[in-house]
């Protein structure tokens, strides 16, 4: 392993991803630009590069194996190995989606990016992540997928796509799933929600700035080695499950 930290940030050529690529760049961290499309990638890269930070680019399609498999090839031969994983690529699928409403694919395309994607980059990149002495790896999520908060009364989600919601409920369990098998190595794995961020995920109708948004992903990313693995966070502290 390299000792400088070496971080990927999956749809980080954007909004909170790129935030977060830039919060872990401003420790010195040498930090991966996961993203699919070439241009945005590299603007991206070009533009942490010009605030004195340490990025490359790596070509990433979560919903391909082909291209997962080839990203963790890449970062293995120019970084040397991986310290943390911020799994932070997602789609809604559209609006308006209700659970009544929603098209079959619609809600297969939402799993296959922001749940099954999450397992294909993170098993991928586990086999790195076991040789760093302080690996960490953060879910992005939303308090939306809170089934607690869900059936609390007065408790108004808004017009959250019924796909997009349901797979952060999803991914909340698979952390607690890893969480619980990685238990006796030393990686720390949690959820983290941004809050009500103004991204192009949601038409910036967000009140948060993305860069409020990439805290949390920042602050797991960087818990001491007793910090907490399998929980689920954001600025204010647990959310419930």
């Amino acid at each position: 392993m390299s000792e400088r930290t070496i971080a990927l940030v999956t749809g980080a050529n954007k909004g909170i991803g790129y935030e977060v690529a830039a919060g872990l760049g401003a420790l010195g961290w040498r930090v991966g630009v996961g993203a699919r499309d070439h241009q945005r990638r590299e603007t991206a890269v070009e533009k942490l590069r010009a605030d004195g930070i340490d990025a490359f680019g790596v070509p990433l399609d979560v919903t391909d194996d082909a291209s997962v498999a080839a990203a963790a090839g890449l970062i293995a031969g120019h970084a040397g190995g991986l310290d943390v994983l911020v799994n932070n690529a997602a789609i809604t699928g559209g609006v308006p989606q209700t659970a009544t409403t929603v098209e079959p694919a619609t809600v297969r395309g939402v799993v296959e990016t922001n749940v099954i994607g999450v397992i294909r980059v993170t098993n991928a990149m586990l086999p790195m992540l076991r040789g760093s002495a302080a690996p960490r790896i953060v879910n992005m999520s939303s308090s939306v997928g809170s089934l607690a908060l869900q059936t609390t009364p007065d408790v108004d989600m808004g017009p959250v796509p019924a796909a997009y919601l349901a797979s952060k409920t999803f991914l909340n369990a698979l952390t607690i799933q890893y969480a619980k098998e990685l238990g006796d190595t030393n990686i720390l794995i949690n959820s983290g929600c941004p809050g009500f961020t103004a991204t192009d995920l949601n038409g910036f109708r967000g009140v948060r700035t993305p860069q409020q948004g990439a805290a949390i992903a920042i602050h797991l990313a960087t818990l001491p080695d007793d910090g907490p693995t399998g929980g689920f966070f954001d600025d204010a502290g647990t959310v419930p499950w």
